[in-house]
């Protein structure tokens, strides 16, 4: 029977199996960012999905009778998605932990990796222990990241892709990256640059991840890995993909209990509220002055100078800025190597100032000629017109607009977060994924957010109104 026809009181009501036997298929979720060779696009045909993982579920929805289908998803919501019902199954890397079994079902495990530390080739920091007081790169809420949190004077740069912390290895941003072996292998030690450091720091598994109450779900799951693993054919896949097999990891003595939102926690978001903060500042300093010499080129300025500022108006608000912070911090690596912070702030600010260029040069435009006008007849110079007359004018005009910018800067801080800042919003993603929840930490990151824009713009408002009862005369009158 198809999903479509079988009433939705039925669905909810059904157990795990009887509702993807109503599918007719398993709905089954990872993130293609993770890439080869969990589950991304076959190079020769990108409409078709590859990977050891999407051999797996066809392989286990062979032994159900039942079809399968992919659900893309963000690999660090993969878990409250699965328990808004958004698919059937977690198979993409899903790392069996304590933590992890107190929010959702686990099947038996299907692969057995190794976390491995690699290194600059030639580096003398040779183990984690080593490591003190360095930087070192993972995946956020990975294992790696788990282990990394329990050696305490070890910087932690966290990453969201699998190629990115290897890059940043390359270039002397990082002195080590912790991550799996299968990646490890794949993007890490496939540079020349890099060697393995330690092949085994720790042990780990991979497991399909099911809903609370799916239990008959997860017990035919569990015995179709059984009959694949006795048949030989999850062998057959892992050596079709080059992936060794390991021997099941030893129970860590030392692994962590599951973390609550405590006032640790909360500490943590002010100090990632402090990172927004002053990200979102220095970058408006660098966008304001940017803005105002843009607007002046394309107002006054020769004919080159109107069509070089009018260029990078309209590139920079032509692209995203997320794209624009990877080309800074990842694009012009090899030859400008910035900090992950003066890139954010730099990003931000070039791709603000653009916005900035267009409010100040209607500002300055809206002022009435009479005013430049009467600048002249007083004798005032160009320069002089512009710092005495024109820009007081031009800034009442433009203050309410730039006030609403340095708003959407503050939100739009958290973007920074794809080049390893952790601010506000990134902090509160990872503990979410922490703590299995999303409600508190959603709460406190808005709360936040909210107590950082309204005392600005209240702030701006005084201002404006400050500004306005100071211009009610008119700067200079026309000469009589």
């Amino acid at each position: 029977m198809a999903m479509a026809a079988l009433p939705l009181a039925l669905l909810v009501a059904a157990s795990g199996l009887a509702r993807v036997r109503a599918q007719g298929e398993i709905r089954w979720a990872g993130d293609l960012q993770g890439g080869e060779p969990y589950v991304f696009r076959d190079p020769r045909d990108p409409s078709k999905l590859v990977g050891f993982e999407v051999e797996l579920v066809r392989a286990l929805a062979s032994k159900l009778g039942l079809g399968e289908r992919f659900v893309q998803n963000d690999w660090s919501n993969l878990v409250p998605s699965l328990e808004r019902g958004d698919f059937d199954l977690i198979v993409n890397g899903l790392e069996d932990t304590q933590a992890l079994r107190g929010r959702i079902l686990l099947s038996r495990p299907y692969f057995n990796f190794a976390e491995q530390l690699v290194v600059r080739r030639g580096s003398t920091l040779r183990s984690l222990d080593a490591q003190r007081g360095h930087r070192v790169g993972t995946l956020a809420s990975s294992l790696a990241h788990q282990i990394l949190r329990g050696r305490p004077g070890i910087e932690i740069v966290l990453y969201g892709g699998q190629e990115e912390p290897y890059r940043d290895l390359e270039l002397h941003r990082t002195d080590a990256v912790l991550l799996d072996s299968i990646i490890a292998t794949r993007y890490g030690l496939s540079k020349p640059d890099l060697e393995l450091a330690d092949a085994d720091v720790a042990r780990g598994s991979y497991v399909i991840g099911l809903r609370k109450g799916d239990d008959d779900l997860r017990d035919a799951v569990d015995s179709a890995l059984a009959a694949l693993d006795a048949q030989g054919e999850l062998h057959r896949i892992y050596a079709r993909w080059h992936l060794p097999e390991l021997p099941a990891p030893a129970p860590r003595a030392d692994e962590p209990p599951p973390a609550t939102f405590d006032l640790q926690q909360v500490a943590l978001f002010v100090k990632g509220a402090g990172v927004t903060l002053a990200i979102s500042l220095l970058a408006m300093t660098l966008a304001v002055p940017l803005g105002l010499s843009l607007a002046l080129g394309r107002v006054y300025g020769s004919a080159p100078v109107r069509i070089c500022a009018h260029g990078y108006i309209e590139l920079f608000r032509g692209t995203p800025v997320l794209l624009q912070l990877y080309i800074l911090y990842y694009g012009i690596a090899p030859l400008v190597h910035l900090p992950a912070l003066a890139a954010a702030i730099l990003g931000l600010g070039m791709n603000y100032g653009a916005y900035e260029a267009e409010v100040q040069r209607a500002a300055l435009q809206a002022i009435p000629a009479a005013q430049s006008e009467a600048a002249a007849a007083l004798g005032l110079s160009r320069g002089q017109a512009l710092r005495l007359v024109l820009l007081p004018q031009a800034l009442r005009t433009a203050l309410p607009a730039m006030t609403n910018d340095l708003i959407a800067l503050l939100k739009d801080s958290s973007l920074v977060s794809v080049i390893t800042v952790v601010e506000l919003t990134k902090q509160m993603t990872i503990t979410a994924v922490d703590v299995r929840s999303w409600a508190l930490p959603g709460a406190l990151c808005a709360a936040m957010y909210f107590a950082m824009s309204y005392p600005l713009a209240r702030l701006a408002a005084r201002l404006e109104a400050r500004l306005e009862a100071a211009g009610e005369e008119p700067v200079v009158a026309p000469a009589t």
